[in-house]
């Protein structure tokens, strides 16, 4: 089974850099010179992947206004009042993608979306979609993943609605119908969630219990959490990226400005660096790296015949000097040289 996956450009596999995807989601507040200018700030920030949303309110939902559709008080959405006009909000307009697509080409940086039903799969598949990422609430959906599967494109996989009998039977319904590439993303479906609830240890038992990369898709505040989840051996980072908070789009309460969106891919950037491999190499400059460490010096002078002793030998920085290991191998012997203060101890010295 694969391990690795291959998105435009990059392979991503445990030994890669961690791909970041920024979330557009509706943060373009229906505006296409914004979807547009996001794509451009995602690029500059460093982000490797812009993700879409593919939907329209009515392959989505349904236009009702009985309580099984209504958003309850509480809900961060709750003044769209059902999920109808929530979505007929936020979705990004077909005709856009093309445009999109060609905006994300032309700055270098991959596109792909998440389908809600069928038909955005094959709407998607007509514009070359690179890959395509499945959203928490439609891990259920068999006939979708079944679908998705089928085009033979790498597949991400958000769990956070998901049991483990339910991710079993996605991962499975992606397997056998064609995807050879699947990422499985830890996240949770609160918005924007509590730190308390991330749960990061899960992502490295996710990759070994699947067999596939990991990662995280946050709606957390702030950068933290990804940058915890890199260190944990998340090889992708999901975030939702706004232009301007200030804008109140729809999802733009817990998504990043650009600042904070650079912020992050540097600080990871960081980690990755500092994770590096396995090793108990002190680095640095051998002649400068021992020189503080320490060793046997004489500290005070020792005629020929006099005894070493803890008041005339001392261990002491620099390290030229006997490895301390032979301290007790020194004291109480007799020294057949003359020796002065700051002379290095040898075990030539000793008297035999």
């Amino acid at each position: 089974m694969l391990t690795n996956m291959n998105i435009g450009s990059h392979i991503i596999d445990r030994e890669s850099p961690v791909y970041i995807i920024a979330e557009m989601s509706g943060n373009h507040n229906c505006s296409l010179e914004k979807a547009v200018q996001i794509i451009r700030e995602a690029k500059a920030c460093g982000a490797d992947a812009v993700k879409l949303q593919t939907y329209r309110a009515d392959t989505i939902t349904l236009d009702s206004t009985q309580a099984d559709f209504l958003l309850p008080e509480g809900d961060p959405w709750h003044y769209k009042h059902n999920l109808y006009n929530l979505y007929a909000e936020a979705y990004t307009p077909w005709e856009w993608h093309s445009r999109l697509f060609e905006e994300a080409s032309a700055v270098g940086i991959d596109i792909f979306s998440s389908p809600f039903d069928l038909s955005a799969v094959d709407f998607l598949e007509e514009l070359h979609c690179p890959a395509y990422k499945i959203a928490s609430p439609e891990i259920t959906d068999i006939p979708l993943l079944r679908r998705v599967a089928q085009t033979g494109k790498p597949v991400i996989l958000s769990t956070g609605l998901g049991e483990p009998d339910d991710i079993e039977l996605a991962v499975t319904t992606l397997r056998e119908n064609g995807c050879s590439q699947v990422a499985l993303l830890k996240c949770t479906a609160s918005y924007p969630a509590p730190p308390e609830t991330m749960n990061l240890r899960t992502i490295p038992d996710m990759a070994k219990r699947f067999n596939c990369i990991a990662g995280l898709s946050d709606h957390t505040l702030g950068v933290g959490v990804p940058i915890a989840a890199v260190a944990l051996g998340a090889k992708i980072i999901e975030k939702h990226f706004v232009l301007s908070r200030a804008e109140k789009g729809v999802d733009s309460f817990f998504s990043l400005e650009p600042e904070e969106f650079y912020q992050m891919v540097d600080e990871v950037r960081k980690v990755e660096k500092a994770l590096g491999s396995i090793s108990y190499e002190v680095p640095g400059n051998f002649q400068n790296k021992f020189k503080i460490r320490r060793s046997l010096y004489v500290a005070k002078p020792i005629k020929q015949g006099d005894l070493f002793t803890p008041e005339n030998v001392k261990s002491v920085r620099p390290s030229w000097g006997l490895h301390p290991r032979y301290y007790d191998a020194i004291i109480g012997k007799r020294s057949k040289v003359a020796l002065k203060l700051g002379d290095r101890l040898s075990l030539d010295y000793l008297d035999a």
